[in-house]
């Protein structure tokens, strides 16, 4: 049955491989459509597919009624805005970074003109809603997530170096380098990016190329500097030399790649992905501190730490056991483990000694 992608449903089959333009197929002969298989079909442009009469669960295929539909993406979007002026110009620019997306799957080089038109005015907006920043995984989901992850990241980024004295220039810099930091993902295999389960070693080792495609894409723009391509290259890089792509160690590490590492694994982590569940931000930031202490610049850990934890006596929070209560002490040293009154009985007790309970939401 030859129908419009915009009447396709979950758990439809796929009978014959989608190929477009690419090399191998962007969809397999006998998938069975999921979301993510949909807006994937909508990314690379693809107006018709082969599918059989029956669905997955075995009973009849009723194609919806042909006829452009927004995406998944458009669509999820438009059902989050209004949150405020400033969130929403964070989903203009998640909106704009999947139309550059798209054209950068299909050979497209960066168009560093527009890259800044877009995200400069939206940058120079964070400082002043620094709460919002930080909390942006709260619009993400697994089918845009590669969008979200982008924009998320420069804005996280650039919030970083206002807070470490940067320069103007050079926050907006970091911002750009964080947005762009993923932009080779465009040259990765669809059907690793769409993968729901785990990884191979082999797909897991083509994911682990993705910087180094960023920074030979950003190598081409001659209008972007050295600094910004580093930043994209070295953002999953660690200190002790346990990163990719190359492994480099402390000494060899660039400004820009050190905010952003730190940016990139707080955002990644506290976002619902095809194959990892969202964990608190406060669960986050204990193990960018204990977990993956050495690994990250102790200077950008300390700075974002304190900036993610600018709570004060009185805040009222959720806890991971679903407690709710009020911070009543914070101990500098240990900023994600205050000291709390539960709101049901009034005692009072130190999140240090309770190692299972952790913040989970500030109300």
């Amino acid at each position: 049955m030859h129908i419009h992608t915009s009447q396709l449903i979950e758990g439809c089959m796929i009978t014959k491989d989608v190929t477009g333009k690419t090399n191998h197929p962007i969809v397999e002969k006998n998938t069975v459509v999921k979301p993510i298989h949909i807006e994937i079909l909508h990314d690379f442009m693809i107006d018709e597919v082969e599918v059989g009469p029956k669905l997955a669960n075995g009973s009849t295929f009723k194609p919806k009624e042909s006829k452009e539909e927004p995406s998944i993406v458009e669509e999820s979007l438009d059902e989050r805005r209004g949150a405020s002026p400033f969130v929403d110009h964070y989903l203009e620019g998640v909106a704009a970074y999947k139309r550059m997306y798209q054209n950068w799957k299909s050979g497209a080089d960066v168009d560093i003109a527009s890259v800044r038109e877009t995200f400069l005015p939206l940058f120079k907006r964070a400082s002043r809603h620094a709460n919002d920043v930080i909390t942006l995984h709260h619009y993400s989901s697994k089918s845009d997530y590669i969008y979200h992850h982008s924009v998320a990241v420069g804005l996280l980024s650039f919030l970083i170096a206002s807070k470490l004295q940067f320069n103007e220039r050079e926050q907006l810099q970091v911002g750009i380098s964080g947005l762009l930091s993923d932009c080779g993902m465009a040259k990765i295999d669809e059907r690793i990016l769409s993968k729901s389960g785990p990884l191979t070693e082999a797909e897991y080792t083509e994911i682990k190329q993705h910087p180094s495609y960023s920074y030979k894409m950003l190598e081409r723009v001659s209008s972007v500097s050295q600094s910004v391509r580093f930043g994209a290259l070295q953002h999953h890089e660690r200190m002790d030399g346990s990163g990719y792509p190359l492994g480099v160690h402390d000494n060899k590490l660039h400004p820009y790649g050190k905010i952003i590492a730190v940016s990139d694994m707080y955002h990644a982590m506290t976002c619902e992905r095809l194959y990892k569940t969202k964990q608190s931000p406060f669960r986050v930031i204990e193990a960018i501190m204990k977990d993956q202490f050495g690994k990250f610049d102790p200077h950008v850990v300390q700075v974002f730490v304190k900036q993610i934890t600018n709570f004060s006596a009185g805040t009222k929070v959720r806890l991971s056991n679903n407690q709710h209560g009020e911070i009543i002490f914070i101990e500098d040293q240990l900023p994600t483990r205050p000291m709390i009154r539960l709101s049901h009985s009034d005692q009072i007790i130190h999140l240090k000694d309770y190692p299972q309970t952790y913040i989970e939401e500030v109300l």
